[in-house]
């Protein structure tokens, strides 16, 4: 019986630059089942591996502030702003229940109501 070929989701290259915010799986740590395998990282900079030409990243751990060179992309995946403000950008302006809304929403509303309790800040 002839075997169909497997097909492989291929995750699109994506190209970093200095400070985006990415998420980062230490692929030894996480094959070997060790803790603290998944991070998320502040890109500092990218440079070429002399030997292999592979484009790596150096990268700012938020957690730790530590520093971590030589990151393979393959590892890597961006965590885009739109999704961090998502909770934020649709939460229920209208409805008066605060239990409605996430607490990232509440804390944004408390900030700019703080300045002037009268009115929601001007849409731009």
């Amino acid at each position: 019986m002839a075997r169909q070929p497997q097909m492989q989701a291929v995750q699109p290259k994506t190209v970093y630059i200095k400070s985006d915010i990415v998420l980062f799986r230490d692929v030894e740590r996480f094959w070997l089942g060790k803790s603290g395998h998944t991070f998320i990282g502040r890109v500092e900079r990218s440079w070429r591996h002399v030997d292999t030409g592979k484009v790596l990243y150096d990268l700012t751990e938020l957690g730790s502030l530590s520093y971590r060179a030589g990151i393979d992309p393959d590892y890597m995946r961006p965590l885009p702003a739109t999704d961090a403000m998502h909770d934020i950008d649709t939460a229920p302006l209208s409805e008066p229940d605060t239990g409605a809304m996430t607490p990232a929403a509440v804390a944004w509303l408390r900030q700019h109501l703080g300045r002037d309790s009268s009115a929601l800040p001007a849409r731009p």
